[in-house]
């Protein structure tokens, strides 16, 4: 076992800026209204066995296609990139869908692709070329469990910092993904040429 104080916690932070669920509370409260009920406990489960698995098999799935992690992850830089940009200008590219049902909204679109979705899956495949593994899962609970509790105070959230915080919360984690991307591109770019 490898564990590293560092590496759990930069790989929190990351999917934390990814997943962005704090940011996402507007998404979760109009979720919630359109379907009566959201089974917090359902959504976070799907979620992190949906992240663990592709932990473990992403790298296969890409070797079947003749990609390494390196190169991956200079693609999934790029995903991040966009979403920072997406967070700090303010503009969107997710787009909730308005056919949700009240029996699966807790599935699809939360748990996927809002919570285990391309920039938290492109994320872990990143953090995987850079990271022990036994770090990713421990930053992957981390994760799931703010998320659960967001899942079931969001509105008591949304109450207490008002929307100028969320907004200004989006922002700040918006430049950290932002950061992250561009050290994700170095790092691994450097890795291809060598």
């Amino acid at each position: 076992m490898n564990f590293n104080l560092k590496e759990i916690l930069t790989a929190t932070m990351i999917l934390f800026a990814v997943i962005d669920i704090v940011g996402n509370i507007p998404i979760v409260l109009k979720l919630r209204k359109k379907a009566g009920h959201i089974q917090s406990e359902k959504a976070a489960i799907v979620a992190l066995i949906l992240m663990i698995t592709f932990v473990f098999i992403g790298e296969r799935i890409l070797s079947l296609i003749g990609i390494n992690v390196n190169e991956f992850a200079v693609a999934g830089s790029f995903i991040l990139f966009f979403l920072a940009l997406e967070m700090i200008l303010g503009v969107s590219i997710f787009k909730d869908d308005d056919g949700v049902s009240a029996k699966t909204v807790s599935v699809f679109p939360l748990a996927f692709p809002l919570l285990a979705g391309p920039g938290s899956l492109t994320s872990l495949l990143a953090l995987r070329a850079e990271y022990a593994i036994e770090n990713i899962l421990i930053a992957i609970v981390i994760n799931i469990a703010l998320i659960y509790i967001v899942l079931k105070t969001s509105q008591r959230i949304e109450k207490g910092i008002g929307k100028n915080g969320i907004a200004i919360i989006h922002k700040v984690f918006g430049v950290i993904l932002l950061a992250i991307a561009v050290k994700l591109f170095t790092a691994n770019i450097q890795e291809l040429f060598r």
